[in-house]
C-alpha cells in the first residue's frame, strides 16, 4: 500500500472533509482517507490500483486544488498574497455592502410607515458588487456542497443570503455575505497560528551550514558555507559563537555550552565537548565547535519531534470523534426544522409565507457546525505544541484527555527517579580473592549486559589500569535476577539475593553483608560460582535532583505515586522515603510490573507508568500513558512510550497534569459555548425575534470565540 499526501489550501473548514468523501467515492484504487483539516493536508493511501494524478484531477474539480506536500508535510503554496487580494475584495464589499444599507435607510426614512417603497436601482448596483466581491467564495463552495450532496456552512450560507434576495431584503442579504466572507478570513488567519505554531519550531534551524571542504593532499583545506539540505553525513561542520546548530552531529573539536531549550525544553546551556552529541536547533555559546554530521536534513531529532507532534495533532481525540458523530446528526436534523418551520406554519393560516421562510433562513445559518466541530482539533493541537515547546512530546490528543483523569502513577526507580548512573561502592570479597580480581571477573561477566548495574560494573573494572576483558562462553540473561557465562570452563553467576538463594550459595555471611548495603540505600549484587559466594559489590545511585519536588507536585495535584522496583524491598523503601513516596514495591520481576499496573487499571483509575523506554516496555504499554524519560527524544524512548520527556526532567509530569486538566477545561468550555449560543439563536428564530446578521455572528463569531479560547493553550507555561 502507498500513500500520498496533499496540500488542499481550500480544507479550511471541518465540513470540507464530506465534500471530497463524497466527491473521492467513485475514484478506484483508495484504500483509506486520513484529514489533518487543521494543517490542511489530506493523506490518501492507495491500493495497487490507485492513481493519485487521477486522485488530484477529482479534487481540483471539485473546487478543492490539490498539491503534492514535501516529506515534512509542507507545501510550497504561498498563502499570503491571496489572503492579502481577499482582504482588499472584502473591505471594499464591505464598502458597497454599508453604502447598500444607508441608501435603503434614506430610502425608508422618505416613505410613512407600512407605505411600500419602489426599489432604488443604485441600491441594487451596491448589492451586485457587494455580493459579488463578498460572496464569490462562498457562492462557489456552496455550488460545490450542492454537487456533491453535502450540507456545509456555505451552501447554508448560499441558501440564507438567496432566500433575503427573494425576500426582499436585499441590504441584508450584502450584509451577511460581507459578514460571513470577513469572519472566514478571520477564523483562517486564527487556525493559521494552531497549524504554523510547530512549525515555528523548525525555524529555529539555520538554512545553511559552514562545511570543511579539502580537494586532496595538496590542498590545505577551508570552510565553505552552503544549504544544510545539501550537507551529507559524515561532512564536518563548524559552528561559532552564538550560531545555531544547523544538523544533529558529534562534537569532534572544541568545547562549549549549548542551549537544547528547542529540543528539551531545557533552560540551562549543556557543556558538550569531544565526543557530546549536538542537535540541530540548539544555539551554540561562547566556544567553537567543530562536528561530524550524523543525521541530514529531514532525519535530525528536531525533524522527528516535529513529525511526531504534527502525526498527534492529525490524530482525533475522543472528545473531537464524539463531536464530529454528534455533527453529522445536527447538521440534518436542523436543516429539517427549518423546512417545517417554512411551510408548516403558513399551510395552518399562522401567517404569511415570507414571514416563516425569513424565520426558516435564520435557523438554516445555525444549522452547520462548524463552531462545534472546532471546538475540540484546535484546542488540543495546541495543547500538544504547547507541549513540545517545553520538552514534552505527547504522541495524540487522547492521552492529553487521559491525562486530566490521572489518578496514579508507578515510577521504575533506576533510571527515573535515579539518574541511571551508578557506580561502585564496595568490593566485599568472601574468600581469598584481591577486589581487584574478583572485580575483573564481575566485569567480564556484566560486559554482554545492557543493565545500568552492570555498566556500573564494567566501567568500575575499565577505571583501573589494564582491565581486559576475556571472553565470556555460554553467557544468558537471567531476566529480574542477573546473568551467568563460563570463564575457563568453569560456571560464575552475579546478580541478586533471589538468584543466590535460588542457586543455594546463599550463606549467614552473605545475609549479613546484603543486610548492611541495603541499610545503607545501596544495591547489593552477589557474585558466585556453583558451590560458594565469592564476592559481595555494593552499588549506588543518585536520586535526581528534581524527583522529591516532582513528587510533591504530583501529590499537590491530588495524583498517588508509587515505586516499582526489581530491586530489594529494603532498598526500595530507602530510596521511597528520600522522595517522599510512601508505597513502594520491591523484589519485582518485568512482568511482576506488568501485573500490578494491570491491577491498578479500572474504568475510574487511568494509571501512567514512568520508565526509561527500555526495560519498562511492558509495563509502559499496559498503562494508560506511558511516560518515558528519554533524554532529548532517544529513538527507543519516542517509540516505546506515549508521552516522552524529552530532557528526562520529571518535573514535566505535573506540568503534564496541568496541561493536561487545562485542556480539558478549554473543550468543555468550546463545546458549551458553542452549544449554548445556536441554542439561544434557535429559541430566538422560533419567536421570530432573531435576524440574518443576528444569526451570521453567532456562527461565525461562535467559531471565532472557540478557536480564541483554543489558542490560549499555546501560551501555557509551567509553574515549577
Amino acid at each position: 500500500m502507498t500513500e500520498t499526501k496533499f496540500y488542499i489550501a481550500a480544507m479550511d473548514c471541518p465540513t470540507e472533509e464530506q465534500i471530497i468523501r463524497n466527491g473521492l467515492k467513485r475514484e478506484s484504487g483508495i484504500e483509506r482517507l486520513d484529514f489533518d483539516l487543521l494543517n490542511r493536508v489530506l493523506t490518501v493511501s492507495f491500493t495497487p490500483t490507485g492513481n493519485a494524478e487521477s486522485v488530484r484531477h477529482t479534487l481540483n474539480n471539485l473546487g478543492m486544488e490539490a498539491k503534492p506536500v514535501d516529506r515534512d508535510g509542507k507545501s510550497d503554496e504561498a498563502n499570503a498574497g491571496a489572503m492579502r487580494t481577499r482582504w482588499i475584495q472584502m473591505g471594499v464589499a464591505a464598502l458597497f455592502a454599508a453604502g447598500a444599507e444607508v441608501l435603503h435607510w434614506v430610502d425608508a426614512a422618505g416613505h410613512k410607515p407600512g407605505e411600500h417603497a419602489e426599489t432604488n436601482p443604485l441600491l441594487l448596483v451596491l448589492v451586485g458588487f457587494a455580493l459579488l466581491l463578498g460572496g464569490r467564495d462562498t457562492f462557489r463552495k456552496g455550488w460545490v456542497a450542492l454537487r456533491t450532496f453535502t450540507l456545509n456552512i456555505n451552501f447554508l450560507m448560499t441558501l440564507a443570503i438567496v432566500g433575503a434576495m427573494v425576500t426582499g431584503e436585499y441590504p441584508e442579504a450584502a450584509m451577511v455575505a460581507v459578514l460571513f466572507g470577513i469572519a472566514e478570513l478571520i477564523e483562517a488567519q486564527s487556525l493559521d497560528r494552531a497549524r504554523n505554531a510547530i512549525s515555528a519550531l523548525m525555524d529555529t534551524v539555520p538554512d545553511t551550514a559552514r562545511v570543511w571542504h579539502s580537494h586532496g593532499d595538496d590542498d590545505p583545506g577551508h570552510w565553505h558555507e552552503m544549504l544544510a539540505d545539501k550537507v551529507s553525513v559524515g561532512e564536518r561542520v563548524q559552528v561559532r559563537p552564538g550560531e545555531r546548530v544547523p544538523l544533529d552531529g558529534r562534537v569532534v573539536e572544541g568545547r562549549s555550552g549549548v542551549s537544547q531549550a528547542a529540543i528539551t525544553g531545557e533552560s540551562l546551556p549543556v557543556e558538550k565537548e569531544v565526543g557530546d552529541e549536538v542537535w540541530a536547533g540548539s544555539v551554540n555559546g561562547r566556544g567553537v565547535l567543530v562536528f561530524e554530521v550524523k543525521a541530514a536534513r529531514g532525519d535530525t531529532r528536531l525533524d522527528r519531534i516535529a513529525r511526531a507532534v504534527q502525526e498527534a495533532q492529525a490524530e482525533r481525540a475522543p472528545t473531537q470523534r464524539f463531536v464530529d458523530r454528534f455533527a453529522l446528526v445536527y447538521t440534518p436534523t436542523v436543516v429539517v426544522l427549518a423546512l417545517l418551520l417554512a411551510i408548516v406554519p403558513p399551510l395552518l393560516g399562522y401567517g404569511g409565507w415570507m414571514e416563516w421562510l425569513y424565520k426558516a433562513l435564520v435557523l438554516l445559518v445555525i444549522a452547520c457546525p462548524c463552531a462545534l466541530v472546532l471546538s475540540t482539533p484546535v484546542a488540543v493541537v495546541s495543547g500538544l505544541t504547547a507541549a513540545a515547546k517545553q520538552g514534552l512530546l505527547i504522541k495524540g490528543g487522547a492521552y492529553l484527555e487521559a491525562g486530566a483523569k490521572l489518578k496514579t502513577i508507578a515510577f521504575d526507580k533506576t533510571g527515573t527517579l535515579t539518574r541511571g548512573r551508578p557506580i561502585v561502592t564496595d568490593i566485599i570479597p568472601l574468600g581469598n580473592d584481591s577486589p581487584d580480581a574478583l572485580l575483573h571477573l564481575a566485569a567480564s561477566l556484566n560486559a554482554s549486559s545492557e543493565h545500568p548495574l552492570a555498566a556500573a560494573i564494567v566501567a568500575a573494572c575499565a577505571s583501573k589500569h589494564e582491565c581486559r576483558l576475556p571472553s565470556i562462553g555460554d553467557f544468558e540473561a537471567l531476566i529480574g535476577r542477573g546473568v551467568t557465562g563460563k570463564l575457563e570452563g568453569r560456571r560464575y553467576y552475579i546478580g541478586n539475593h533471589q538468584l543466590t538463594e535460588e542457586n543455594r550459595v546463599c550463606s549467614t555471611e552473605v545475609e549479613s553483608v546484603i543486610d548492611r548495603l541495603e541499610q545503607e540505600g545501596k544495591t547489593p549484587v552477589v557474585l558466585t560460582d556453583d558451590q560458594h559466594s565469592l564476592a559481595v559489590l555494593g552499588v549506588a545511585d543518585t536520586i535526581r535532583e528534581e524527583s522529591e519536588d516532582a513528587l510533591k507536585q504530583l501529590r499537590d495535584l491530588g495524583v498517588e505515586t508509587i515505586l516499582l522496583s526489581g530491586d530489594s524491598q529494603r532498598v526500595t523503601d530507602a530510596v521511597a522515603k528520600q522522595v517522599g513516596i510512601t508505597n513502594a514495591r520491591g523484589e519485582l520481576l518485568p512482568e511482576n510490573k506488568l501485573a500490578f499496573i494491570e491491577s491498578l487499571r479500572t474504568d475510574k483509575n487511568i494509571v501512567g507508568m514512568v520508565g526509561d523506554g527500555i526495560n519498562d516496555a511492558p509495563a509502559l504499554a499496559k498503562a494508560d500513558i506511558g511516560f518515558s524519560v528519554g533524554q532529548g527524544g532517544s529513538d527507543t524512548a519516542m517509540e516505546t512510550a506515549d508521552v516522552v520527556l524529552l530532557h528526562g526532567d520529571l518535573r514535566k509530569l505535573p506540568l503534564f497534569v496541568r496541561l493536561a486538566r487545562a485542556t480539558t477545561a478549554v473543550l468543555a468550555q468550546n463545546i458549551a459555548l458553542a452549544l449554548l449560543i445556536k441554542a439561544v439563536v434557535f429559541l430566538l428564530a422560533l419567536k421570530g425575534s432573531a435576524t440574518l446578521w443576528m444569526a451570521v455572528l453567532a456562527d461565525v463569531g461562535t467559531s471565532l470565540l472557540v478557536v480564541g479560547n483554543g489558542l490560549r493553550l499555546l501560551r501555557f507555561r509551567s509553574k515549577s
